[in-house]
Parts: C-alpha cells; sequence; structure tokens
C-alpha cells in the first residue's frame, strides 16, 4: 500500500497537524520554529474550517461570481471643445524654445 504524506492526510481528513505544516514549510523550502509551526497550524485549520463553511453554503443553484455587483463601464461620447493653441499654452511658461517648454535637465550627461 502506498505511503499517505501529511498533506494527502490533511486533505482527506481536512484537519491541519504539526506535520502537515512542517511538510509544507519542508515544499517551501522555509526553515520554522516550533512556536511559528504551532501558530500556522492553528491559522491553517482555522481557514480550513471557514472554507467548509463557505462549501456548506455554496449552492449550485446560484452561479459562481468574481463580483458581488456587476462591474460596467461608464463612459460618455466625446465631446469636441475649445482648446489652447500653441502659444496660449506656452503664454505663461517660464522658458520655451522652439515652440516648447523648456525644463531643467534631470538626467546626466551620459544620456
Amino acid at each position: 500500500m502506498p505511503e499517505t504524506s501529511a498533506a494527502d492526510s490533511a486533505a482527506t481528513s481536512g484537519e491541519i497537524t504539526a506535520e502537515t505544516v512542517q511538510h509544507l514549510a519542508g515544499l517551501a523550502r522555509i526553515a520554522l520554529t516550533d512556536p511559528e509551526i504551532d501558530s500556522l497550524t492553528t491559522e491553517l485549520g482555522s481557514i480550513l474550517t471557514n472554507i467548509a463553511k463557505v462549501s456548506e453554503v455554496a449552492s449550485t443553484d446560484v452561479p459562481a461570481t468574481s463580483h458581488p455587483i456587476p462591474l460596467n463601464n461608464v463612459t460618455r461620447r466625446d465631446e469636441i471643445t475649445d482648446v489652447l493653441t500653441r502659444e496660449e499654452a506656452l503664454a505663461n511658461a517660464p522658458e520655451t524654445t522652439d515652440g516648447m517648454f523648456r525644463v531643467s535637465s534631470i538626467l546626466g550627461e551620459e544620456q
């Protein structure tokens, strides 16, 4: 008979044990202390309990959703309005060159 891993037995029993946490930590190559293992055992057990509660409530007559309310784009028609001319846009600029805004260099000479 094949040997079952701690993760397999947890999946079938629905219970997280310290051995399961150690096995998962080994797979993830994470070193855990004994207090961390105890804490994660409790936390993961709580998560499994909550998943089981949701599974009990889940029904086949309720379609699966990714969001509780529909997501719709709110758009408006594009309306052409008056825009500034180049001269108007540059009128209050502190410095311009060849019809463009002139700003301080932010890159070094290597660029």
